[in-house]
C-alpha cells in the first residue's frame, strides 16, 4: 500500500470517529480543505461513498461502517509495530494526546508536562483540557486524568500528583458581615458561590469528619466551573467558596480570604493518570508512565463511573 493511501485510510478514521472535518483538521494537524481533499481521492479510488456530508455533519455510509471496522484494528496493529520501533531509539517521536480537567491541567499535569519536554525534544504533547467525560479510547487520546472514583472501566491508572484537598473559604468582610458557619449544617443559611457541572448538574458540597461523611446542597446569587471565578468571587466577598486548596493559598497568605470548616475539609486520594491496558504500549506514553512513576511508584487498576467533581 502506497504511504499516501495509508495516510488517507488514517484520515478516514478520524474523520468517521469525529464526525467533522474541522475536528479532524485540528486532531490532524491540517487544513479542512485537506481533510476533505484526502476523502475525495479515497473515495474515487475506492469508487465507493464512505461519508455523507451535510453542512452540519459527517456521518459513515454502510460502506464507509465497514471499512472502519475492518481498519480500526488493522491501524492498531499498524501503530503497534511503529511503537516498538519507536522504542528502540534514545527518546521517542509523535505525539503524546492526554485530556483532563482543568484543575488537573494547572495542579498537576504542567510541571510534569515541562519535564517531559525537556528530557525528550523529540515529543509533542497534545493537551485537551475537558471537565466533561470523555471516552479516551473513542476520541483518540493516549491517556486522561480523573479523580479516581471516576475512572472509566478496564483502565490501567496511576496516581498522579498527590493527594488533594477542598476547602471551604471566603473573605474577611463576608465572615464579618455574616458570621463563621460552625457545621455544614449551617451553609444553607449563608451566600454561596455554587458549582455547576457542564452536564448542568449543581455540586453538592462533600465534607467529612470522624468517618461521618456529608453532602450539602448549597445556594447562592452566582454559580460557576471554574476555579479562578470562585476565588475572584470569595475575595469580593459575594459568599462562600469551595475550591481546591492550592488556588486559595495566595489569597490567604495575603488575607484576602479566611478559611472555615478546617475540619471538616480533609485530604482525599488525588488525581490519576489512566490508559487502556494494551499488549504494546506507546513509546512516548510508556516514557510518560515512567516519570509519573519516578515521584509516586504505586499503581492501581480498574475503576467505576460518576461525575467528576468538575
Amino acid at each position: 500500500m502506497a504511504s499516501t493511501n495509508l495516510t488517507d485510510l488514517q484520515t478516514f478514521t478520524v474523520v468517521a470517529r469525529l464526525r467533522s472535518f474541522r475536528a479532524a483538521a485540528l486532531e490532524l494537524g491540517v487544513s479542512p480543505s485537506a481533510i476533505s481533499h484526502s476523502m475525495r481521492t479515497l473515495e474515487e479510488r475506492l469508487g465507493l461513498r464512505l461519508l455523507n456530508r451535510t453542512t452540519r455533519s459527517v456521518a459513515a455510509t454502510v460502506a464507509g461502517e465497514h471499512l472502519l471496522a475492518r481498519l480500526a484494528p488493522a491501524l492498531l496493529e499498524i501503530q503497534g509495530a511503529l511503537d516498538e520501533v519507536n522504542a528502540l531509539r534514545d527518546s521517542p517521536l509523535g505525539t503524546l494526546r492526554i485530556n483532563a480537567p482543568h484543575a488537573a491541567a494547572e495542579l498537576v499535569l504542567a510541571p510534569l508536562i515541562t519535564r517531559f519536554l525537556t528530557a525528550h525534544p523529540g515529543m509533542k504533547v497534545d493537551l485537551v483540557t475537558d471537565d466533561s467525560f470523555v471516552d479516551i479510547v473513542a476520541n483518540g487520546f493516549d491517556a486522561g486524568v480523573r479523580f479516581g472514583e471516576s475512572l472509566q472501566q478496564d483502565m490501567v491508572a496511576i496516581p498522579l500528583g498527590g493527594p488533594q484537598r477542598f476547602i471551604v473559604v471566603a473573605s474577611p468582610a463576608y465572615l464579618a458581615a455574616h458570621g463563621r458557619p460552625q457545621a455544614p449544617s449551617d451553609l444553607p443559611q449563608h451566600r454561596c458561590i455554587g458549582i455547576r457541572f457542564h452536564s448542568g448538574v449543581v455540586y453538592r458540597w462533600e465534607f467529612a469528619r470522624g468517618g461521618e461523611q456529608l453532602e450539602v446542597e448549597v445556594d447562592g446569587a452566582l454559580f460557576v466551573s471554574d476555579n479562578g471565578l470562585m476565588i475572584r468571587a470569595a475575595e469580593d466577598g459575594l459568599g462562600l467558596a469551595y475550591v481546591y486548596a492550592q488556588y486559595a493559598q495566595a489569597g490567604l497568605a495575603a488575607g484576602r480570604l479566611c478559611q472555615v470548616l478546617e475540619d471538616w475539609c480533609p485530604e482525599i486520594p488525588g488525581f490519576f493518570l489512566y490508559y487502556p491496558s494494551r499488549k504494546q504500549m506507546p513509546a512516548g506514553l510508556k516514557a510518560f508512565v515512567e516519570l509519573v512513576k519516578a515521584g509516586m511508584p504505586s499503581a492501581v487498576a480498574g475503576g467505576r463511573g460518576a461525575e467528576s467533581r468538575w
